[in-house]
């Protein structure tokens, strides 16, 4: 026989998002069901970069990032372990005078936002970071950001909501979602139907299934990234790096390694999974030999990729349904979630209790690809200035 489990609030997916979300729903007073089909942090979240990151966000992204922002600091309070949460700083690169160009760009856009970042041209750049190779022209340094380490922090969420008395159902895929009444009824795994009047869809790159489950369509697809590590070193970088317009990010542990990205994978027969190449892992450390002599001889020592859900504008999706009460959306992170993901967690909580956030949010509302799709239809059938028919009433799923 199917047991049942009633909780205030289920959580489809037990990444970062997710983990983060159930435990501040659990420090609200909320009984929560955090349920994966595998292992609580054991995709994108648990197998990313690592990077903790502000600078580069779109700017709609900065004030969930400042949020997010004001949590590393305090993880070890939080999930009882740092994470390797170290705040080295982020040094973003430019190879070129069109690169420095944008970075300058951008710093004017987001001065605003108080990130503090610092322009450094081509001569301050090698006195104060020596380890750069002698072609880049340029940087912009944001002194707060760093870098932590994915597995520690994935896990070290799930496992602190687990302990704040929050139901956590691994290996536990939900089969199916229905609607009974004013809630759900979500069919978990082969034992458990989990009964709850707020649903989140926290799913990474199978989030817009859930979505389209519910008459959302998101224009989402995957990606999978590529990471290689080195043997441990002597110290080489002494920053988070990355490269304005991509190719290759790098940063060095406490302990020596160095770990390495940029490239991407194809995913295996089955589209869940991927597996690393040697080419790729070649590639990227040809580029990072080139940018930091210290590692022209540094033996990999592991190589891996994950999958994640990637969307065209390079915002999430976070927010309500707009089709049905009860539903809140928290997924297509596009590779950059691993900084902002414990700040969406208290997000989603506020509004869990609340109906709103603190934090604006409008930007990354699941109508916005609604309204792409009605003015494809209005250009495809009446021309680009015809006047669009009222729209008929939304109904719940």
């Amino acid at each position: 026989m199917r047991g049942r489990l009633n909780v205030d609030v289920a959580i489809i997916g037990g990444g970062l998002v997710g983990s983060s979300a159930a435990l501040a729903l659990r420090a609200m007073g909320m009984s929560v069901a955090l349920i994966d089909s595998r292992y609580c942090g054991a995709q994108a979240s648990g197998v990313n970069y690592g990077g903790v990151r502000r600078q580069g966000r779109p700017p709609e992204q900065l004030p969930l990032a400042q949020r997010a922002h004001a949590i590393w600091p305090r993880l070890k309070e939080r999930i009882g372990i740092d994470g390797e949460y170290l705040c080295s700083g982020h040094l973003k690169l430019a190879a070129n005078e069109t690169d420095m160009a944008s970075l300058e760009a951008y710093a004017a856009k987001v001065s605003d936002y108080g990130l503090d970042l610092e322009l450094i041209g081509h001569n301050d750049l090698r006195r104060r970071f020596p380890f750069l190779g002698k072609n880049i022209v340029g940087a912009s340094f944001c002194p707060g950001d760093g870098h932590a380490n994915p597995r520690l922090v994935a896990s070290g969420f799930a496992a602190a909501a687990r302990r704040a008395g929050a139901h956590v159902l691994e290996n536990t895929p939900v089969r199916e979602i229905t609607r009974d009444g004013g809630g759900f009824v979500l069919e978990a795994g082969d034992v458990i139907d989990v009964y709850t009047p707020v649903v989140v869809n926290s799913a990474g790159a199978w989030g817009d299934e859930f979505a389209a489950l519910f008459g959302e369509p998101v224009p989402l697809t995957r990606i999978y990234p590529s990471m290689v590590v080195t043997e441990p070193l002597a110290p080489v970088l002494t920053v988070n790096i990355g490269m304005e317009g991509g190719g290759v990010y790098a940063r060095q542990v406490e302990r020596g390694n160095c770990i390495v990205g940029g490239e991407r994978v194809q995913p295996l027969a089955d589209p869940d999974f991927s597996r690393p190449r040697g080419e790729t892992a070649l590639t990227m450390m040809n580029r990072a030999a080139a940018l930091f002599p210290g590692l022209r001889h540094a033996h990999v020592i592991r190589s891996w990729s994950g999958t994640e859900g990637m969307i065209a504008d390079r915002n999430p999706v976070i927010g309500p349904s707009s089709t049905t009460p009860g539903l809140i959306h928290a997924f297509g992170f596009s590779g950059a979630g691993f900084q902002i993901a414990p700040g969406v967690g208290e997000v989603l909580a506020e509004l869990v209790r609340d109906g709103r956030s603190t934090t604006p949010i409008g930007a990354f509302s699941i109508s916005r690809f609604a309204a792409d799709a009605r003015q494809s239809i209005d250009r495809t059938i009446h021309g680009s200035g015809a006047e669009r028919e009222p729209e008929p009433q939304q109904r719940g799923v």
